[in-house]
């Protein structure tokens, strides 16, 4: 039996050797891409089901084929499909094929592309992530569609390492927060959209204006010194083909929002008659806004079917005989609704002192957001190209708050206990936001082996809240089944003056910048590999803020006793006559202003070698930086002085900070990556300007002015493998060291007043990064595919917390406080997790399913402060927590045919509660615990879209 299976293989084996075979390879390149490999072009044999694609270098081969001649057909996705003719195959030899692909067809003698790779791909971003010094990591348009991301905010929060405050929306990277990131758009500097914000709300950006959106997680050197853990930055969409034309469409509802009483009666801000089609058309301007006090209702409105709902479009064309002009112009609104209800307390000392029970905190929230985005590149020559790229983002933002109208709220101290009567308020806010982006940007080939690029911007902010009303009254429970009085007296807040009060505040920020870098090659090898290369360079900056706000009060006369006959009657009361005859009196609070700049240039230069497997990049950066706050505010006194109001702050920074990126390639599938970097932290401007703003609950933050600047030193290690050309297995560990960590923390004898302080001496965060992309049912041809996406990261972080010693050894500050001398960071999860499972079912219109779920683990809202610095182990208030949830999405893509295209997605399955916790100590029984101080959820979102490409 074993002969006969010897001389059937043997006779098997002999027929293949008589029947030799050669195969076809080559190499694919883009020439406009400076002939760098064209990786995923797919290579087939015409006539058969034989072909393959590029690998990561460009390189394909076909191997095992028959002797003959055949045509040989090339495509890419965006790409004109290229046909080579008359290619014969000889055994035993192989056929080498280098071309090229384009958007247009070329004679084959020619074979010159003048067409990009396609950067909203997930394989050509994995590419550039794998050919990168830096350790960078990148999610695209293709992505975001997939995982029914919205926006670059929701973007972000895919990448390993990144989570997002649910609150605030505020973004952290490893654990560090809003004032440890940076954020540009095509690599320039854009403003923040809020005051309280070093970095823009990356909400506003639509994911029809992205082509990318990348985090460099270490120092690069055409980024400013001024980050910690990372830089966001933001490429916008570009045409990609001949003709780009979409239309889109969207609606959905909120779960919240779906309750028949929230649905029928969905309040929004007294200013809400103002806002047509979107836009805000303001009657009251910052000088006059006193007589919106009798001539503009202080009651909310009500609307009916708040559905959420959106609509939007593109239209991109290449143009020209030589096709080297593009344009691609988008734009759209997008109207949104959402309510909460939760609780709110607030302890000082360990004692409760404000306290709004379960569900009487309730909050409706609208959100209309207007854009459009104009990209335009010109390529002169082959050896020249302009972009123009200019954004509009308008938004108006309305919050409606109102806690207590169950009547068992105290939310401010006016009366004696809760069996006297409780207290109501009511704020009504609204954000109008206007934000412009223009760049110019340029691309020059000098020569062979000098490339200098240069860009140049003008953003322009005006973030306003043109006209805020609010209230605070008692209700008394003197009588209370009166007619006139059934539910309860109400009488006006008396503290202050301003408890009745409708206020501006206005800010305008202006910024010019600029950046030039020159890239020399200085050695080549035989294939043209760049061995040496030089970049030199240098970034501009100079921005400016100007603030204003002004409260204008109402409270009763001297001798006068006014009450409205209910919380919904307030308005009534609010008239010219009682004004007149005494009834009211006006309060005008003094302007608060205050005046900012900051100048900042640099200067960087860097080598990047590469000795076979290893490359390396060695480098200085240049950075001086200049901040100028000048204020006049009510809350400031000058200690020195004894001045009240108006002060000055100014910080100047001056320092050369090194960096160093390594990368060894064990094959073109496994590197390795060692990064070590200096930075900086600069304070913001609202970090610095003593200005108090108070929250809709009665929470008030302020800047500090003599808060300084951290130090930051970073190494990292990273290794990557790519088992296939859209596949990624990584891990990654990194360690922080920051000296004067800056934080927010309640101020030292304030009750409830937040602050931003250098707490400690040092922080350390020591952490690691685990990411894989990875198809546990393999991508093939008109077949289904299974994917998994995930991310996890772990971080162990601690700072100190520091005393401050006067000059003669005397305590003058302790930021310690019970038994804390240390503890984590503001901001900081110990465990972030993201996973995404998508299925495809693979055929010529497929339909796609993705299930995608994150985690970000407690982390600390606020830091706690000592109350008494004699006594801080006793007299304190506790650290404020965010507590870890569970968000769930679900989305499903339906692609109909080439022109339509249907997705249905619901985001927050779960629904979880989002919770802050504070950590109590009672001054008497010394009793510990945790106590919940506010909480609320943000409801099921779930919308139907509906896409056609022309």
């Amino acid at each position: 039996m074993k002969k006969l299976f010897t001389v059937i293989a043997l006779f098997y084996l002999g027929l293949n050797f008589a029947q030799e075979t050669g195969s076809i390879a080559g190499t694919v390149v883009d020439k406009e891409n400076n002939n760098q490999p064209l990786p995923f072009a797919n290579i087939l044999i015409v006539g058969t089901s034989t072909g393959t694609s590029t690998d990561f270098d460009g390189k394909y081969e076909i191997p095992n084929v028959a002797p003959g001649t055949y045509t040989l057909e090339l495509s890419f996705t965006g790409y004109e499909t290229l046909r080579i003719a008359e290619i014969i195959v000889e055994p035993d030899k192989v056929t080498v094929i280098d071309t090229a692909l384009g958007a247009t067809a070329a004679a084959l003698e020619e074979v010159i592309i003048k067409v990009q790779t396609n950067r909203e791909r997930e394989e050509a971003l994995l590419l550039e992530q794998k050919n990168a010094v830096q350790i960078k990591e990148s999610i695209g348009a293709e992505q975001l569609t997939r995982l029914g991301v919205s926006n670059a905010s929701a973007a972000t929060t895919k990448i390993s390492g990144v989570s997002k405050t649910e609150g605030s929306g505020d973004i952290y990277v490893r654990g560090l927060g809003d004032r440890y990131l940076s954020t540009t758009l095509n690599g320039l500097p854009i403003p923040s959209d809020n005051i309280d914000k070093k970095n823009i709300n990356l909400e506003l950006f639509p994911s029809r204006f992205i082509g990318n959106v990348s985090i460099s997680k270490t120092f690069s050197p055409t980024n400013s010194a001024d980050l910690a853990s990372g830089n966001i930055d933001i490429v916008s969409k570009i045409v990609t083909k001949t003709k780009d034309i979409g239309v889109s469409v969207s609606s959905g509802v909120n779960s919240n929002v779906g309750d028949n009483d929230i649905f029928n009666n969905f309040k929004t801000t007294a200013n809400n008659e103002a806002i047509s089609l979107g836009i805000y058309s303001r009657a009251f301007n910052a000088g006059n806004l006193v007589n919106a006090l009798t001539e503009q209702s202080w009651n909310p409105t009500e609307i009916s079917t708040p559905i959420n709902y959106g609509f939007g479009f593109n239209i991109g064309w290449t143009l020209g005989e030589q096709r080297n002009f593009k344009i691609y112009f988008s734009g759209g609104q997008s109207i949104d609704h959402e309510y909460r209800a939760g609780l709110f307390r607030e302890y000082d000392q360990g004692n409760l002192r404000d306290f709004v029970p379960s569900n009487d905190l309730r909050r409706w929230l609208r959100t209309v957001n207007s854009t459009a985005m104009l990209h335009s590149q010109y390529k002169i020559n082959s050896s020249n190209k302009l972009s123009f790229n200019t954004f509009a983002i308008h938004k108006v933002f309305e919050e409606t708050l109102e806690a207590g109208r169950e009547g068992t709220t105290e939310i401010f101290e006016e009366l004696d206990n809760i069996e006297e009567g409780s207290q109501f308020i009511r704020d009504q806010n609204i954000k109008n936001t206007l934000l412009s982006v223009t760049q110019l940007i340029g691309e020059h080939t000098i020569s062979e082996k000098n490339t200098l690029e240069w860009a140049a911007g003008f953003n322009y902010l005006i973030a306003n809240e043109p006209n805020r009303i609010r209230n605070e009254v008692n209700i008394l429970n003197d009588d209370p089944n009166t007619p006139e009085n059934e539910d309860g007296i109400v009488e006006l807040g008396f503290t202050g003056g301003f408890q009745q009060r409708k206020s501006v505040q206005e800010i305008t920020d202006q910024e010019i910048n600029a950046r030039i870098s020159d890239q020399w090659i200085l050695k080549q090898n035989t294939d043209e590999e760049n061995i040496f290369v030089l970049h030199i360079g240098g970034d501009f900056r100079n921005k400016t803020r100007d603030f204003l706000s002004q409260f204008f009060g109402v409270e009763e006369g001297n001798t006068a006793d006014i009450n409205p006959t209910s919380i919904d009657a307030i308005d009534d009361i609010f008239t010219q006559e009682n004004f007149n005859n005494g009834l009211l009196q006006l309060n005008t609070q003094p302007l608060d202003v205050y005046d900012a700049e900051l100048l900042s240039y640099s200067g960087h230069a860097n080598f990047t070698g590469k000795f076979n497997q290893l490359t390396a990049q060695v480098g200085l950066r240049y950075q001086k930086d200049q901040i100028d706050v000048k204020f006049d505010v009510g809350n400031f006194v000058n200690t020195q002085t004894g001045q009240a109001r108006i002060g000055a702050s100014n910080k100047e920074y001056d320092n050369i900070y090194p960096y160093v990126n390594l990368k060894y390639e064990v094959n073109n599938k496994l590197a390795f990556r060692l990064s070590g970097s200096v930075g900086q932290t600069l304070p913001e401007f609202k970090e610095i300007a003593p200005f108090q703003y108070v929250s809709q609950v009665g929470q008030v933050f302020q800047g500090n002015p003599n808060v300084e600047r951290s130090q930051n030193y970073n190494i990292d290690f990273k290794l990557e493998f790519f088992p296939e050309n859209d596949e990624l297995l990584s891990f990654s560990t990194f360690y922080k060291r920051i000296e004067d960590p800056i934080n927010r923390g309640l101020q030292r004898g304030g009750e409830g007043v937040f602050s931003y302080f250098n707490t400690g001496d040092r922080a350390r965060i020591l952490g690691f990064e685990l990411e894989g992309r990875v198809y546990l049912i393999e991508k093939r041809e008109s077949h289904a595919n299974l994917r998994l996406s995930g991310n996890i990261s772990y971080l162990d972080h601690v700072q100190d917390l520091k005393d401050v010693f006067r000059a003669d050894g005397t305590l003058e500050q302790t930021f310690k406080y019970g038994d804390r001398t240390e503890i984590g960071l503001e901001g900081a999860s110990d465990w972030i997790t993201n996973l995404s499972l998508t299925f495809n079912s693979g055929d010529k219109s497929p339909y796609e399913l993705t299930l995608a779920g994150n985690y970000a683990s407690d982390k600390i809202f606020a830091l706690g402060a000592p109350r008494n610095q004699q006594q801080p182990d006793v007299f304190f208030n506790g650290e404020i927590i965010e507590r870890g949830f569970v968000a769930l999405d679900f989305i499903v893509n339906k692609e109909i045919n080439n022109h339509w295209n249907i997705g249905l997605t619901a985001k927050n399955l779960l629904n979880p509660t989002i919770e802050r916790t504070q950590f109590i100590q009672e001054v008497v029984s010394g009793n510990q615990f945790d106590s919940a101080i506010l909480s609320y959820s943000t409801g099921i979102e779930t919308s139907l879209s509906i896409n056609y490409k022309f």
